[in-house]
């Protein structure tokens, strides 16, 4: 039995001690594990390694009806992440492979963050470190003069988890919360002290401050358009700790140059390996960008590794009660033998 770990290479784990060490103890010493850090431009190779693999490990590898026509023995993917957009679902499905992302790992680091560019981007820190590392300038009226964090409502889009967290630490920072979820029941705004919004219209026209928590669905692709800016009516600080394609890139440029976006904050962009040196939302003094680190935490480095590779040893031992999630129809049994 073969468990291929692979991904991009700035995505993969430093070392793998850990995901073998939990891998083995589940699935026994003879188990195969091999890691291969994957680029579009050897797709072919990753192909010939994944030819002979059970299961896989990844985030951010694009498995279609090609790649699964290239894995017969294939049975589960488990996805070090919560998200799943670069799965085909239902050629998964098709193919009887399992696809099993993590439902929680980061939700209190990825809130923290939240709060973080909240703080950062209405303070101006990028633009006074600026000032004072490469300038050499002291000058605290050289930046536009925002209210106070709590004169400000914030607007949360996407209640799950992490936005529920956000809103919970965000508690007594502002001066109210409203947000929009279409398929979060009320009790749960009214639990949490917050202002449901019955379209996003309604929060595009109070928030102050914008945090994106959605999972991106092919229904809510490039969510925040152009329509979307025009409808901030505070020209808010916009923050997005979504994925990068539920927002128009182009058009958010635009909102930028045009005072519409005050500042954004970004862990996301349309690609995983961007093109830093050219990209145009590089060096603004009211843009903050971290490279998909949000979730970053020894605590959650740890629950990554652990949660995904169980998610293996549990799919190929048919405990499908002990999954931590999946989200596909498919038999789960035993693959041992």
């Amino acid at each position: 039995m073969k468990v291929l770990i692979s991904d991009y290479a700035e995505s993969m784990m430093p070392e793998h001690s850990l995901e073998i060490e939990t891998l083995k103890s589940g699935l026994g010493n003879d188990l195969e594990i091999e890691s291969y850090a994957y680029s579009d431009e050897r797709r072919a190779e990753f192909y010939e390694k994944l030819e002979s693999a059970d299961a896989l490990l990844t985030a951010f590898i694009k498995m279609d009806e090609e790649a699964f026509q290239y894995a017969p023995h294939l049975k589960v993917i488990a996805i070090n992440a919560t998200g799943w957009d670069s799965i085909d679902v239902d050629a998964a499905t098709r193919h009887g492979v399992g696809v099993c992302p993590i439902g929680e790992y980061c939700t209190w680091d990825v809130s923290e963050s939240a709060i973080a560019y909240m703080f950062a981007l209405n303070k101006h820190f990028k633009f006074y470190t600026h000032q004072i590392d490469v300038d050499h300038e002291w000058n605290y009226a050289a930046a536009p003069q925002y209210p106070r964090i709590e004169d400000q409502t914030l607007g949360i889009v996407g209640f799950g988890k992490i936005g529920k967290c956000t809103a919970k630490k965000a508690k007594g920072l502002v001066k109210k919360i409203v947000a929009y979820d279409p398929y979060v029941d009320s009790h749960f705004f009214e639990d949490a002290g917050v202002e449901r919004a019955e379209n996003v219209e309604e929060l595009y026209a109070q928030a102050d401050i914008i945090v994106n928590h959605m999972c991106l669905t092919d229904e809510n692709k490039f969510f925040f358009n152009k329509k979307a800016f025009d409808a901030m009516a505070k020209h808010p600080i916009f923050i997005n700790l979504g994925r990068g394609l539920s927002i128009d890139e182009p058009a958010l440029i635009q909102a930028l140059d045009d005072g519409k976006v005050r500042a954004f904050g970004a862990d996301v962009l349309y690609d995983e390996t961007p093109d830093l040196a050219h990209h145009p939302l590089v060096g603004r003094e009211n843009v903050i960008i971290t490279p998909h680190a949000a979730f970053y935490s020894t605590s959650s480095m740890r629950d990554i590794q652990v949660f995904s590779c169980n998610n293996i040893v549990n799919y190929l031992c048919g405990r499908k009660a002990q999954l931590f999630k999946l989200i596909n129809d498919v038999d789960v049994s035993d693959s041992r033998n």
